[in-house]
């Protein structure tokens, strides 16, 4: 078997270690479409995946979602299969009026989001509360499992 098979191909089809003539191009024009395109809105696609960090500590996992806007009948929370999944919907309307005319913009848009949660977790303990557009989801940890010890003895 050739070892260069083995070894993996990056998204540039180069193998590692070989120069690519084209890769310090490609990565800089990349770089200047980042530039260019982050001074520009983002048309709505990603305002509605909501920012969300996660904590552990010894006794559970919080999450907190960024919901600006939301209240909690806006918001559905479900736990299936180890997956904790947020769900919910927004809803912006802006309107001005001066003599000469009128704007009114109005967006909608649903948005989801799911994490895994550790095995055993008890969906019944789990706590969400939702306060000035911050979604705090509180899981329990489950109890850490006892480990049992085998004597192991000579075969008769």
């Amino acid at each position: 078997m050739n070892l260069k098979s083995l070894i993996p191909i990056g998204r540039d089809r180069s193998r590692p270690g070989q120069v690519s003539p084209f890769g310090a191009l490609h990565r800089e024009i990349d770089r200047l479409f980042d530039d260019f395109s982050r001074g520009f809105p983002s048309f709505g696609t990603t305002d509605l995946v909501p920012r969300m960090d996660v904590y552990e500590t010894d006794k559970e996992i919080e999450l907190t979602a960024e919901l600006p806007g939301l209240e909690e009948k806006d918001v559905e929370i479900n736990v299936a299969d180890g997956l904790l999944t947020i769900r919910g919907e927004k809803k912006s309307e802006k309107e001005e009026k001066d003599k000469n005319y009128r704007l009114i913009e109005r967006s909608y848009g649903s948005f989801s989001r799911t994490i895994e949660l550790p095995a055993g977790v008890d969906p019944e303990k789990i706590k969400a509360a939702i306060s000035k557009g911050v979604l705090k989801v509180s899981v329990p940890k489950p109890p850490a499992k006892e480990t049992k010890k085998i004597e192991v003895k000579t075969a008769a």
